[in-house]
C-alpha cells in the first residue's frame, strides 16, 4: 500500500459543462477511487481550495506518490510550492505526470526543458503500443490499447531521453508520440502518461486505469538504504593526519 496524493487544477470541471459531464466531480475523484480500488491510503488536493495549493510541507511529508493534473493555470502554482515538491522528488517521493502537466512547472523542472510538443483536438482514435512489455507498468497490459477518441500530442516532445520508454501512441491524423516515459531524479522515480484529456472519458478506460495502478506501485519509494553525503569518516583504518586540505 502506498500513500497517493491526486493532485488537479479543477478549473476545466467547474467552469465547463462539457468537462463536468465527464468528470462532475473533479478529475481527482475519479483517479482517487482507481487508486483506492488497488489497496492505496488517497488524499486528494487542488489549486484553488486548500492552503498552499493542498501540498503543504504535512500533506507532501505523507505522500509516497504525487500524481499532478493541471492544464490551464500552470503559472498560477506558486513557486515555493513548487520548490517543495522537488525537493521531495529528490527525496525520493514518486510523481506522475498526466497528460497537459507535461507543462506543469515541476515537470519542466524535472526535466530541464521546455516539454513542448505538438498537439491537435480532432477527437481521433489513439493506438497506444506497448513498447517495452517487460516493465512493472505495463504489467496485464497487452500489445497495444486503442482510444477511440483523444486529443493529439505528437513528436517532436521536448524532453530528455527517457530511462525507460514504456509507450509509444499512434494517432489517426499520422502522428506518433512517446506516451509513457520513466526517469530517476534525485532518489525519486517520475512517471509522464500522456493519456487523459478533460473532454474524454479516458480515465474510465480499464487499461488507463491499469497503467496508473502500476505507475503507483512502480514510483513508490521502496525500503533500500538511504545515501549520505557529506565529510566521510573511514570505514577502514587509515591515516587521516594529511592537513593539506583547503576546506
Amino acid at each position: 500500500m502506498a500513500r497517493v496524493t491526486v493532485w488537479n487544477e479543477f478549473r476545466h470541471e467547474r467552469e465547463s459543462d462539457d468537462v463536468a459531464e465527464v468528470y462532475p466531480d473533479g478529475i481527482h475523484a475519479v483517479l482517487a477511487e482507481v487508486f483506492e480500488a488497488a489497496g492505496h491510503e488517497v488524499q486528494t488536493a487542488t489549486l484553488d481550495e486548500e492552503p498552499d495549493h493542498g501540498l503543504t510541507e504535512d500533506v507532501l511529508d505523507d505522500t509516497d506518490v504525487l500524481t499532478w493534473w493541471g492544464h490551464a493555470a500552470h503559472d498560477e502554482v506558486r513557486d515555493e510550492v513548487v520548490d517543495r515538491v522537488h525537493e521531495r522528488v529528490l527525496d525520493g517521493m514518486g510523481l506522475l505526470v498526466l497528460h497537459s502537466a507535461h507543462y506543469s512547472k515541476i515537470f519542466k523542472r524535472l526535466m530541464g526543458t521546455s516539454c513542448s510538443l505538438k498537439w491537435r483536438e480532432a477527437a481521433e482514435t489513439e493506438r497506444l503500443w506497448t513498447v517495452e512489455p517487460g516493465h512493472p507498468i505495463a504489467d496485464g497490459i497487452g500489445e497495444y490499447v486503442e482510444l477511440e477518441e483523444t486529443e493529439m500530442y505528437g513528436e517532436r516532445f521536448d524532453v530528455p531521453q527517457p530511462d525507460s520508454l514504456v509507450f509509444t501512441s499512434w494517432f489517426a491524423g499520422g502522428e506518433v508520440f512517446r506516451s509513457g516515459c520513466c526517469y530517476r531524479r534525485g532518489n525519486g522515480r517520475v512517471f509522464y502518461f500522456r493519456p487523459g484529456h478533460e473532454t474524454y472519458p479516458i480515465y474510465y478506460d480499464d487499461d488507463v486505469r491499469r497503467v496508473l495502478r502500476n505507475a503507483v506501485e512502480w514510483a513508490a519509494p521502496d525500503d533500500g538504504p538511504t545515501p549520505e553525503f557529506g565529510n566521510a569518516d573511514p570505514i577502514e583504518e587509515i591515516d587521516t593526519s594529511d592537513d593539506r586540505t583547503v576546506h
